[in-house]
């Protein structure tokens, strides 16, 4: 058996217990589920999540956020973040692209940020000709506004051709960078560009004095401009969200996992 081979089957053998051991190996402080959604294999992320827990490891889905009520609480109450894909804000583009509804990911969204110590960010990868309406991202953003608080982040994605969908240009960084004008105008504090190497619409910035605290180029970070506690070293402001100390080292890179 190639080693690729032995690799892919050991993969498909991880337990809890043993993903909990390889994140302690590897010095993450996170596991993330996703590909597919971790809503599909439920009951094995909410086993793994159970297992980091007991190490002080933090767990992050990455759904759609197209669920029931009842399986929604018991699969959120045990994790620490989601990042939840609004796909566009029309039901008609979720009807025939999605093959699913809009109202149930909305009321996923309100659910969490409103009922739960989940914290919550929000990814909409844009199709050209699919959901780039400028008018249906200002909706979009104003529903944002208006539901929770300004501080919930936005990220504008970039698509590429792929499966099914292959009659459709890449997301040009023009559209990106409107989109995620349309989101500060609407109020909301941190929107972001996605998938494209665009340092300046990628970083976080203050919300009061607008100073660069974290500078992110694809999965590498630059500057890093905030306190032990997590406010802006200049006018002290915190930063919504979760922070260390320091920030990590971990880059880039890849690193293959061999479960024991």
């Amino acid at each position: 058996m190639s080693k690729s081979r032995q690799m892919d089957t050991l993969a498909s053998q991880a337990t809890p217990d043993m993903l909990a051991k390889a994140c302690l190996q590897t010095h993450c402080r996170s596991i993330a589920y996703t590909y597919n959604d971790p809503i599909i294999f439920m009951e094995y992320a909410i086993d793994v999540a159970k297992a980091c827990k007991e190490q002080n490891i933090y767990s992050v889905a990455v759904s759609a956020g197209f669920i029931n009520p009842a399986p929604r609480i018991e699969f959120f109450k045990h994790m620490d973040a989601a990042n939840i894909d609004l796909k566009g804000f029309n039901e008609t583009f979720y009807r025939k692209i999605c093959g699913g509804h809009l109202q149930p990911v909305l009321d996923t969204l309100q659910y969490l940020v409103n009922e739960t110590n989940c914290w919550v960010e929000i990814t909409n990868l844009i199709i050209p000709g699919k959901n780039d309406d400028p008018k249906e991202l200002r909706a979009m953003c104003e529903w944002i506004r208006e539901q929770f608080n300004p501080f919930v982040p936005l990220h504008f994605t970039a698509f590429h051709p792929d499966f099914k969908i292959l009659d459709k240009p890449r997301t040009p960084l023009e559209t990106l960078v409107m989109a995620r004008n349309i989101a500060l105008d609407c109020g909301l504090k941190h929107a972001y560009t996605g998938n494209v190497a665009e340092a300046s619409s990628g970083s976080t910035y203050c919300s009061h004095c607008h100073q660069l605290l974290i500078e992110r180029s694809h999965y590498q970070l630059g500057r890093w401009q905030l306190d032990e506690s997590g406010c802006c070293n200049n006018c002290k402001t915190p930063l919504a969200g979760f922070f260390e100390s320091a920030p990590g080292t971990w880059g880039p890179r890849r690193q293959p996992i061999q479960f024991k």
